[in-house]
């Protein structure tokens, strides 16, 4: 009975060990970096390989996520979820559109619909193995049945391997057509997993054959060699990268490490002899984190005498000033910057949070009606949510103000507080108006999640 209760435990390891091995990248709790500049870069990034995938202009979302490493996944659906650590490790655009070609060949192939085919699979032969060692246990021979055991772990995390290993070598040869279909050089894709390759060496990860049987992934030098030769024979290969492409893209991904790293380390990497936009675009975010007002303007200042109407600078001046308690001054450039960008969601909440920040009730107003500009073109903006809750409570409109609470709180992932709020709002509204229908929907979405979590539980 010993050798059966240790063969049990050893099975649950077992068991437990894979589900954590093969867990999608969905199960990461990561926190989403929210940037209209970068978010629309990413867009025009991906839209033409969605197209030759033939899935259309916009039908695929890449969504930025703060995480130094280097990686990206999809988790679902037809969004990509790209860790900052890439871009800061991308050298140009044509290498972020690489990766991104080569997750959009998860997309088409179907590759998390079929993730439950290769967990079944390991999870088949780890039960098999641990009853052929209870067999081989009640006959006597507990060495012989922790063998066997031990043995069905090896080909369980093997066959699991083998079959993440295959799906990702068809997402890069998937990758590698879309690029082609887009008239996108393949070039920024070799490139980036030369990157990755040196990384390894860098980590004394051996390129040897028999090394890549332990990993989810192929090894890089292996994805070089399979690439490469089509890459180099594709119509596409000698193609121009897009200058304004790659201008938007050292903009962005300098704003990025302004905006995540310590400012010390910002100007270290971006001294003040370096006068393009993308170094001064990184200062003006160091200097504001360090409250260097005057400085982290001069900067701002200088990026708009070269582009007058650009409204991420108008943006970025905008929010200095407001942020630095400059709030009436803060105004002119936010409605301006909403103004270029056709209202775009995330600057136009900012300016509403500027207009309510004035504590003018003469503003509220124009606060509520960009504020619900603002979430009729994006619901997920938990932030937009609760600025135009501030406006209903300052009104006294305390219905419609706990109905904004209620949206903002279930995208925080608070279903008891969304649930609350969206009660007592729905219980206030007028029956049958579309805010007391809303109200409904958002009670059912936090009851969903509630449920859900009981049965985690």
């Amino acid at each position: 009975m010993r050798m059966l209760a240790k063969i049990f435990a050893r099975l649950l390891a077992m068991l437990a060990t894979l589900a954590l091995t093969v867990q999608p990248a969905a199960a990461q709790s990561l926190s989403v970096l929210r940037d209209a500049e970068t978010e629309q870069l990413l867009q025009d990034m991906v839209d033409p390989l969605a197209e030759a995938a033939g899935l259309g202009e916009g039908a695929v979302e890449v969504v930025l996520l703060n995480d130094p490493s280097i990686n990206a996944f999809v988790a679902g659906g037809q969004r990509i979820f790209v860790h900052s650590g890439l871009i800061n490790a991308a050298d140009h655009a044509n290498e972020v559109q690489g990766v991104l070609a080569h997750e959009m060949g998860h997309i088409t192939g179907g590759h998390i619909n079929r993730f439950s085919e290769g967990a079944g699979n390991a999870t088949r032969i780890t039960l098999l193995s641990a009853l052929l060692a209870v067999g081989a246990a009640l006959a006597g021979g507990g060495e012989a049945a922790m063998g066997v055991l031990s043995a069905g772990q090896q080909a369980a995390m093997g066959s699991f391997l083998a079959f993440s290993r295959t799906q990702e070598a068809s997402a890069d040869a998937a990758g590698a057509q879309f690029l082609s279909d887009a008239g996108i050089s393949g070039r920024g894709s070799l490139a980036f997993f030369e990157r990755l390759q040196n990384y390894e060496f860098r980590r004394n990860i051996s390129q040897a054959d028999e090394r890549e049987y332990g990993r989810t992934h192929p090894l890089s030098g292996n994805r070089i060699a399979r690439l490469r030769d089509d890459y180099q024979a594709d119509p596409a290969w000698d193609a121009p990268d897009d200058p304004e492409l790659e201008a938007r893209f050292q903009r962005a991904k300098a704003k990025l490490y302004g905006y995540l790293a310590p400012p010390e380390r910002t100007l270290t990497a971006y001294p003040a002899y370096m006068t393009g936009a993308p170094a001064r675009y990184a200062r003006a975010y160091a200097y504001h984190q360090q409250a260097l007002v005057d400085e982290a303007l001069g900067e701002v200042e200088a990026l708009l005498a070269e582009e007058p109407e650009n409204p991420y600078y108008l943006e970025l001046e905008g929010q200095i000033l407001l942020e630095s308690g400059h709030v009436d001054e803060s105004l002119p450039p936010l409605r301006e910057a909403t103004r270029l960008t056709g209202s775009h969601p995330l600057i136009a909440s900012t300016l509403g949070h500027a207009l309510i920040a004035t504590e003018d009730p003469a503003n509220l107003d124009e606060a509520e009606a960009v504020l619900r500009a603002a979430v009729g073109r994006d619901r997920e903006n938990p932030f937009a949510w609760y600025q135009l809750g501030v406006v209903y409570g300052q009104r006294g409109d305390i219905p419609r103000a706990r109905l904004a609470s209620a949206e903002q709180q279930v995208l925080q992932g608070n279903a008891q507080g969304a649930l609350a709020n969206a009660q007592a709002a729905e219980a206030s509204l007028p029956v049958g108006s579309p805010d007391w229908i809303r109200a409904q929907d958002v009670a059912l979405q936090a009851r969903g999640i509630l449920e859900r979590q009981r049965d985690r539980n």
